[in-house]
């Protein structure tokens, strides 16, 4: 983790190229350091945060004044932080019957406060849980004392994650989760609060600049997505092809426990939706044997998406493993308990992420629990089933290989799509799909559930979400439109989105087809699209100009009058 003075040191650095956002901090203590650390941990993500920070212990004056600084900053993102400490303060100044009634009254005045802000604002919304204090008026029996602050306190936390739940503009802060690893002493500083009521100590000042910084990443599209895995001493102990499948650590007994509780958490990231790779220097067959056959194996074959195991360099191999998933390098993670592979790969691939595991594999798990590797704003059931997708997609490969030319190909695939509108089972898809996707993304747009589901009732637009399967199985949702009505002339399209894992398979030809089919129904002339460049999105920089659309200023046009269908190989389902 970087100290508080390494991040300030960050602040001088050139953010030329930078990824802007507003990001407003509102909170009841003093944030002049936070501010900084913020700033200072974004320019390690490549982001340049622009910040308001609203005098101390202004939260309810900002807020229910809609003309104050944080309406006219119309921030991105806002910070609500609260504090423990002074929640405790309120907590005792209340009356003995008020305070059975203590975290319901905070947190209908939290829901009043957020409620307010989405009336004016589209920002999301990032509040933190309260760090536990006992105030040990009761002891240990304060858990059986609804009017103990304690009690209150654990209440209102729980209450606060029910109310994320339903609102999905808000995100949740962990701050108790730091609390348990570091402990109340390192989060709080009494000399720091009673001088300058600053609620945080200096140390743990960037861990919660992280972890905000953590959020506003995965909701703008900036996370990892694949974990790959080294074998001989990382995923187990031990060397697969010296000591055989019946030498190798794992199980519950001695360093076997480290490395089967690894494989526990991985695949708990596999079920998340993390792909998971395998990347080793070893003989194929017997770096599978234990996957297959060794009784306390965790993962198995059908957990990997992409297994490389051979003799070949590492470097190479994440770059076939890359080319397979086309997602991009700064998505991966590697694991590797010898540090010439990692320099290897740090080396050769800069963007991707490979920790410097510690050299007790004891260590291994505690150490990347702390990392925070793999954030992220949303979860569907789609998620679960993105490493037999893309255990599928390594079968196309190989198919297409067999083929002289792409068509005969596509048309070995018999792709089948289904398309209709957004409802209530497919937004949560589409709000990730628009969080998630970098790179067919013609205008990289965010939105929330919360947001999509407005669209969706809206009449101003239209929206398409598509389909894909083939063969050799289902895609899932994999791609979406949204249509903004200008003039009743003119379509606007506000986001076209596409998955990767299609690319190449006509999809694009197929999408436009019913863009124009939709447009023609609905009595439009004309399709407007507008591409905005990003870091990431370069492979469509041509979109509109290969699918016919003229170029008019920033705009592209499509006339419908002369429209003739594209080809493709897709039919409807």
């Amino acid at each position: 983790m970087f100290d508080f003075n390494y991040l300030k040191k960050n602040l001088k650095k050139e953010k030329l190229g930078y990824r802007k956002i507003k990001l407003a901090i509102v909170s009841d203590s003093a944030s002049q350091f936070l501010k900084s650390a913020i700033k200072g941990y974004g320019i390690e993500k490549e982001i340049d945060f622009d910040i308001y920070e609203a005098d101390y212990n202004q939260i309810d004056l900002q807020v229910f004044d809609f003309s104050s600084e944080l309406y006219e900053f119309e921030p991105e993102f806002i910070f609500i932080n609260y504090s423990s400490e002074h929640l405790l303060k309120e907590f005792y100044k209340k009356s003995k019957n008020q305070q059975f009634n203590f975290s319901n009254d905070k947190i209908a005045h939290f829901k009043n406060i957020v409620d307010t802000i989405t009336s004016k604002l589209k920002s999301k919304i990032i509040v933190n849980n309260y760090l536990e204090i006992n105030d040990n008026v009761f002891g240990n029996f304060a858990t059986k004392v609804e009017i103990s602050f304690i009690y209150q306190l654990r209440k209102l936390n729980f209450q606060l994650m029910d109310f994320s739940r339903e609102n999905k503009n808000l995100f949740i802060a962990d701050f108790t989760s730091l609390q348990s690893q570091y402990g109340y002493h390192f989060t709080f500083d009494p000399k720091l609060y009673t001088s300058a009521d600053i609620v945080h100590s200096i140390d743990f000042i960037p861990y919660i600049a992280k972890s905000i910084t953590d959020i506003v990443c995965s909701i703008s599209g900036i996370f990892k997505k694949c974990l790959i895995l080294d074998l001989d001493n990382t995923v187990w102990g031990g060397i697969i092809g010296d000591d055989g499948i019946e030498g190798i650590q794992i199980g519950d007994l001695g360093i076997g426990k480290a490395f089967t509780e690894l494989q526990l958490w991985a695949k708990q990231l596999k079920q998340r939706g993390i792909i998971l790779c395998v990347c080793s220097k070893n003989t194929e067959e017997i770096a599978k044997e234990p996957f297959a056959l060794h009784p306390e194996m965790v993962l198995k074959l059908e957990d990997i998406a992409v297994f490389m195991a051979n003799w070949d360099n590492k470097v190479d191999n994440i770059k076939y493993i890359q080319s397979v998933l086309n997602i991009g390098f700064d998505s991966m993670v590697f694991l590797d308990d010898n540090p010439f592979e990692r320099e290897m790969v740090r080396n050769g691939i800069s963007d991707i992420t490979v920790p410097h595991l510690p050299e007790d594999p004891a260590e291994y798990l505690g150490y990347l629990r702390t990392l925070n590797l793999f954030e992220t704003a949303s979860f569907t059931d789609e998620d679960e089933i993105r490493t037999q997708q893309y255990q599928e997609e390594a079968k196309r490969n190989i198919l297409q290989k067999s083929f002289s030319n792409e068509e005969d190909f596509l048309k070995n695939l018999n792709m089948l799509s289904d398309l209709k509108p957004f409802n209530k089972f497919t937004i949560p898809r589409v709000a990730q799909l628009t969080q998630r996707s970098n790179q067919f993304n013609l205008r990289t747009i965010r939105y929330t559930e919360e947001e999509i589901l407005q669209i969706a009732d809206s009449k101003e637009y239209f929206s398409l979400s598509f389909t894909l399967e083939d063969t050799f199985g289902e895609h899932g949702l994999i791609g979406i439109i949204i249509l903004k009505n200008i003039d009743n002339e003119s379509l606007f399209i506000d986001s076209w989105i596409m998955s990767c894992r299609v690319l190449k398979r006509g999809m694009e030809n197929f999408t436009l087809n019913k863009i124009v089919e939709l447009a023609k129904e609905k009595g439009f002339n004309r399709i407007i699209g507008e591409y905005i460049p990003t870091k990431k999105n370069a492979i469509v920089k041509n979109h509109y100009s290969d699918l016919g659309f003229e170029r008019e200023g920033e705009e592209w046009i499509l006339e419908l009058a002369n429209f003739e269908p594209l080809e493709t190989f897709i039919k409807t389902k």
